[in-house]
């Protein structure tokens, strides 16, 4: 029998991989890989779930340090949010789960690998070119993609076979995990429905009457502490994302072009990384200069991208990692931030290396190693060239 090797989250899709590879002839091998979303319990559960659709051998791998210390990181530092709006959750952890995945088809000798992903999203982009990168030889086996099945085959599939599946849940793919939660299928196939309330799973309308004030501390781009107590940035993420949900922050909407070149729309949530995000972008505003944040802005879009298009491995990335480290040397300091009913904002501001000091000037107040006569000048000769090029365009 030809051993596969497939990625499984315990999800209808992977849960259909299991039997109809069987049925194919392949022995089946699963592996799980925790990026933050499961609980000891939940992967106890999967393991269970595996072996009960006929998986041979199961291995559960933890990744959140992989996820944060070269992913996440990197996020923050690049202030990435995808169309202004989504902090891409999942790009980055198809990248670990596939590593994860092809360290188990070297040890189990084998360079099959299957993965559940469709012919019509992202994942099986993700997923193919890293495979790719890190196994020479591979071969991919994505069953769902390369029979054009649906959801509902699957679910049919899985019946006829004996296997028990909730077809409400089955309406949706979810995906939890550190950084955040997706939510496809039904209402977001279209644009004019939203989803059910029940369907969100952390993120409510938040009643509150009192704001949520704290502080949040960094380090070389990269957070250190919340509220003055030391922790890990794993840790920050996860208690910001209980301080977002608690008070309606972190969920929306998100609609962009596909890596294969279709619309797509997603729902998601995602309270910590986008609270990290928005914090560690306004710190940068007072220590870095307007050319460090404009050529920033650029290159952290750029990486961004290629992340959530399954482009981790192209060496540009690693130059621009480079960059990103050398431009948060100084971002340092605490961001003061409040959120009610879902309403974000920057309440305070405080770095060593701050600009924004009174000795330079003050905006709008004061003048500072500059005199009134060297302010006119520098007025006359910054629009001359504009206001030159007006007058001859309007006399003629």
């Amino acid at each position: 029998m030809n051993k596969v090797i497939l990625a499984f989250s315990g999800g209808l899709d992977t849960s259909f991989c299991i039997p109809f590879l069987k049925e194919k002839g392949y022995e089946v091998i699963t592996v799980t890989v925790n990026t933050g979303g499961f609980s000891f319990q939940q992967l106890k559960q999967i393991e269970k779930k595996a072996k009960q659709l006929g998986s041979e051998k199961h291995y559960t791998k933890d990744a959140q340090n992989t996820l944060y210390k070269y992913f996440a990181s990197y996020l923050i530092k690049a202030n990435y949010l995808k169309g202004g709006v989504y902090p891409a959750c999942v790009g980055p952890e198809r990248n670990v789960i596939a590593e994860e995945v092809a360290a188990i088809a070297n040890l189990e000798k084998t360079k099959i690998v299957a993965h559940g992903s469709t012919g019509a999203g992202n994942d099986q982009v993700r997923f193919d070119l890293a495979l790719k990168a890190l196994i020479p030889e591979v071969v991919i086996v994505a069953p769902i993609r390369d029979e054009n099945l649906t959801r509902k085959q699957e679910v049919e599939f899985l019946q006829k076979n004996g296997f028990d599946i909730n077809t409400e849940k089955s309406k949706y793919s979810i995906n939890i995990g550190l950084l955040g939660t997706t939510i496809s299928g039904a209402e977001t196939l279209n644009l004019e429905q939203k989803l059910p309330d029940e369907i969100w799973p952390t993120v409510k309308t938040s009643g509150k009457k009192e704001p949520a004030y704290f502080t949040l501390q960094f380090q070389k781009g990269l957070p250190t502490g919340l509220n003055g107590k030391k922790m890990t940035g794993i840790k920050i993420i996860k208690k910001l994302n209980q301080i977002g949900a608690a008070n309606g922050f972190g969920k929306d909407y998100h609609i962009g072009t596909t890596i294969i070149g279709i619309k797509g729309r997603i729902a998601f949530e995602a309270p910590g990384l986008k609270i990290l995000i928005k914090a560690h972008g306004e710190l940068e505003k007072i220590v870095l200069t307007s050319k460090q944040i404009f050529w920033k802005s650029i290159l952290g879009t750029t990486y961004g991208d290629f992340i959530h298009e399954g482009l981790y491995f192209d060496p540009l990335l690693r130059n621009i990692e480079a960059f990103l480290d050398s431009a948060n040397a100084h971002v340092e300091g605490e961001v003061g931030i409040q959120i009610h009913k879902g309403n974000f904002m920057i309440t305070s501001l405080k770095s060593p290396y701050s600009l924004m000091s009174s000795k330079f000037g003050i905006y709008g107040e004061k003048i500072g190693s500059w005199s009134g006569k060297e302010a006119r000048g520098f007025c006359k000769l910054y629009g001359m060239e504009s206001t030159h090029a007006f007058f001859i365009n309007k006399k003629i």
